[in-house]
């Protein structure tokens, strides 16, 4: 195997990596997703803490773990 074959095969893993990437970002079923993330800079501070935020658990009856 020589240096052309090599390139070769890395410019084909590079080219079905840009490929893969592309069909993910513009499949249909991201557009939500995506829409939502683009005004993320928008937010106020407030608002990024909110959208950011895990959903909370409420506290067990024990009181705080040791």
């Amino acid at each position: 195997m020589d240096i052309g074959e090599v390139r070769g095969i890395i410019a084909a893993v590079t080219m079905l990596a840009f490929l893969g990437v592309g069909w993910w970002a513009y499949r249909p079923r991201n557009r939500d997703r995506f829409e939502e993330d683009a005004l993320y800079p928008f937010l106020d501070d407030a608002e990024a803490k909110e959208a950011t935020a895990p959903a909370s658990v409420a506290p067990e009856a024990g009181g705080e773990h040791e």
